[in-house]
């Protein structure tokens, strides 16, 4: 009985989907379906080809006078529909935006995809910690945003002239419809608006955003509730429980299960496909897949594309590269589409009659008033200033074409006649341009906190730093000390970064001749591989929530089975260096050398420098670090380094010393005379001051020191004067004869210190 009721209920939930396929499935047993004619095809590339050479224009012109780029794109709609274009010359607008239903279709459909699209990008961008701290004040601006608007829109209804109304009758029916407008905003909108500010990161706009979607969604159950009364003429008890529990359902499930669903899926993407063009693929197939089920659940389908693009955001697989490029096509192609169409839907020739101008400017008050205020008054009890409320209401004034979609819906349901679609849609389009320039008047008086100062100034930071893009960490092993002691380093970035750590035993694929000889060997293999591993292992101390994977792969040879999975995404290679006897001349065995060569990230080279006897006599205890050392002569790969050791201190309590080691003989200073030893000096200075802020921004206590001699020959003797317990270097490589060469330098000092060594090389850098 269960699984019958069951049953029922998810045939019941498929059906809005499954009507639509049976329909094409009985029109194709009449005959074959035809396929997009001639000229409708060549109609809707030429709207989106006019549509969007207009919008990116005008948007690139708004650019230039100091206002965001969306005002534009929404006035190219307008220009392009009948209030200018059409009035200017009406046969080549008709010929161009035929009045078509089949023809307007098409181009929802484009636009259709813009929102879903612009909400997936949104959700990228939305700090979700951020929200969940502010999110008493988001829910009280988005009830002070709901309930105030929905009381002046009923009111407003109650009292428009009959003329006004498509059946008088059912004026109650009329003022829940003209009450849930007043209630929608468009967070398509406020997510371009915050963008093109450069607000979205802001406290203030994350606090916009959460509002934003609190306020759809309960809008869009409004919606479903009203929408059920218009057909039935009465209330609908079963229309609302489903869109209430669809919301509920959707959202519980989505931040729980589906928040490790999302993350074990893009892992096994980038495990088994790899690449940004995978990655976006799934996230694309995953947000359309989430919008069609919460439209089926009769709750908003961009809903489903904003929580998916949330889920991604912040799973550490997601390739950022993906989302750059997912940003780069709304930005230039989707949204400027999606908002050019709403403006084709506005004629505001129909507005210049003299009671339609009076009621639209009256309607327009009305819903500025009720969302100003209660969002104003919403942002008061939630703490925020009287700027910030200012703020909060502009942004959340604007409506948009989620107000035009509301406006379509009540003309087919009869709700709404000519002259108040035309007047809703006026509201729409106008909020919506007056929400930039009153959100950057408004913000402009908004001083900002030293907490939010402080995470938007570590945001920028991470953003173009090294260790802070590190999500994937490769560790090839072979169970030797040097990779051991590389486990433990790891072990502190892991702490102060989420990190995804791989350990790999690389097999060769060399078969013994004889038969009882492979088993043989299989068996060693076996045994070898997960001693290596859990040597390596053991070493590592990391967070609960860190994720340790372990791998055993065969290929034809060890480095090639590394560097294969290390073209798999990952950001960083760590290994460890000679193992074995290295060949005469050479600073790492031949493996070693290949994978620094080749590989498609940057690697780190770790080196013990245990003596011999220790390295046969007793594992790799663990190492304590107190005091670090970076030599650095301001170049790229010296600040990634500085990052490393920086990072590791300061999980670990240790001091970073940054060191620069002047090294210019006489006679160059005689025959560059513009310079002196006090100048290089200043200069060396200089370098060590500004990497040591990038360490102090991580966390880190950071000391500075110059020298003046021969570079390697100072290091070892600070390194040995100093009781240095670890030294990160970066550094170029170069190829010598097939091997890799650091440098002279750094030989020296990786062969000669007096304690552990790690170098770190960058991808390309050769």
């Amino acid at each position: 009985m269960l699984v019958t009721a069951s049953s029922r209920i998810l045939i019941k939930m498929m059906n809005p989907l499954l009507n639509p396929l049976l329909t094409v499935n009985a029109v194709a047993e009449k005959g074959l379906i035809k396929p997009l004619g001639h000229h409708e095809l060549l109609l809707v590339l030429l709207e989106l080809a006019l549509l969007l050479l207009v919008a990116r224009g005008l948007g690139e012109f708004m650019r230039r006078i100091q206002l965001p780029p969306v005002v534009g794109e929404l006035l190219a709609g307008v220009l392009l529909g009948p209030s200018v274009f059409g009035w200017l010359l009406p046969n080549l607008q008709g010929h161009i935006f035929p009045k078509s239903q089949a023809q307007s279709d098409l181009l929802s459909v484009v636009s259709w995809l813009g929102v879903l699209f612009l909400l997936i990008v949104t959700g990228l961008e939305t700090d979700l910690n951020l929200i969940v701290r502010k999110g008493k004040t988001a829910l009280l601006i988005s009830l002070g945003g709901i309930i105030i608007p929905f009381a002046t829109g009923l009111g407003l209804g109650l009292f428009l002239p009959d003329n006004f109304l498509v059946n008088p009758s059912q004026r109650l029916i009329f003022s829940l419809f003209i009450a849930t407008a007043m209630s929608i905003s468009a967070v398509p909108v406020i997510a371009k608006v915050l963008m093109d500010l450069k607000l979205i990161r802001r406290d203030i706009g994350q606090v916009t955003l959460a509002a934003g979607m609190t306020d759809d969604t309960i809008g869009w159950i409004l919606l479903s509730v009203v929408s059920g009364l218009a057909s039935s003429g009465k209330f609908d008890f079963q229309t609302v429980l489903r869109a209430i529990g669809g919301a509920v359902l959707f959202l519980g499930i989505a931040f729980t299960v589906g928040r490790s669903l999302m993350a074990w899926m893009l892992r096994w993407v980038d495990d088994y496909i790899g690449g940004a063009t995978a990655s976006l693929s799934a996230l694309l197939v995953l947000a359309l897949g989430a919008a069609a089920f919460t439209h089926t659940l009769g709750i908003e389908a961009a809903l489903g594309a904003f929580v998916i693009g949330i889920l991604a955001g912040q799973s550490p697989r997601f390739s950022r590269e993906a989302g750059l490029t997912l940003e780069l096509i709304t930005s230039g192609f989707l949204a400027p589409i999606f908002f050019a169409t709403a403006g084709l839907k506005v004629d505001l020739q129909q507005m210049l009659a003299p009671q339609t101008l009076v009621i639209g400017l009256v309607v327009l008050a009305v819903a500025c008033f009720g969302k100003f205020t209660g969002a104003y008054i919403g942002s008061r009890v939630g703490g925020l200033s009287h700027w910030e409320g200012i703020a909060m209401g502009s942004g959340m004034n604007a409506r948009g074409a989620m107000e035009i979609i509301v406006a379509t819906i009540g003309v087919s349901l009869g709700v709404l006649n000519p002259q108040m679609y035309s007047i809703i849609v006026m509201v729409a389009i106008v909020t919506s341009l007056m929400a930039p320039p009153l959100l950057r008047w408004a913000l402009s008086k908004v001083s900002m906190s030293q907490e939010e100062v402080q995470r938007l100034e570590q945001e920028e930071l991470a953003s173009r730093s090294f260790i802070k893009r590190i999500r994937r960490i490769l560790m090839p092993t072979q169970g030797g000390p040097n990779v051991r002691l590389a486990a433990q380093l790891i072990s502190h970035l892991v702490y102060q970064n989420p990190v995804e750590v791989t350990v790999l035993f690389a097999n060769s694929d060399k078969k013994p001749k004889h038969k009882s000889a492979k088993a043989v060997a299989t068996a060693v293999k076996d045994s070898t591989a997960e001693a290596a591993i859990n040597a390596v292992v053991e070493e590592f101390h990391l967070p609960a929530d860190a994720l340790l994977q372990t791998k055993v792969e065969s290929g034809q040879n060890k480095a090639e089975v590394i560097l294969k999975e290390a073209s798999k995404g990952y950001d960083l290679i760590v290994i460890g260096a000679t193992e074995s006897q290295r060949s005469r001349g050479s600073l790492f065995s031949l493996l070693v050398d290949r994978v620094v060569q080749e590989a498609p990230c940057a690697t780190m080279v770790v080196k013990s420098n245990l003596s011999q006897a220790q390295k046969q006599t007793k594992p790799t205890v663990y190492h304590k670090i107190g005091h670090i050392l970076v030599p650095t002569s301001g170049a790229d790969y010296n600040q990634h380094a500085v990052e490393v050791a920086s990072t590791i201190a300061a999980e670990t309590g240790a001091i970073v010393t940054l060191v620069n080691v002047v090294n210019r003989t006489q006679r160059e200073y005689i025959l560059f005379e513009e310079q002196t030893i006090h100048s290089v000096t200043d200069i060396a200075r200089q370098i060590v001051h500004q990497q040591a802020e990038v360490g102090q921004g991580l966390g880190a206590t950071v000391k500075t020191a110059v020298l003046t001699g021969i570079p390697e020959f100072e290091i070892l003797k600070f390194a040995r004067n100093n009781q240095v317990d670890l030294i990160v270097m970066g550094s170029s490589v170069r190829t010598v004869s097939g091997r890799a060469f650091f440098g002279h330098r750094t030989d020296a000092i990786l062969n000669k210190a007096p304690c552990p060594v790690a170098v770190i090389t960058l991808a390309g850098i050769r």
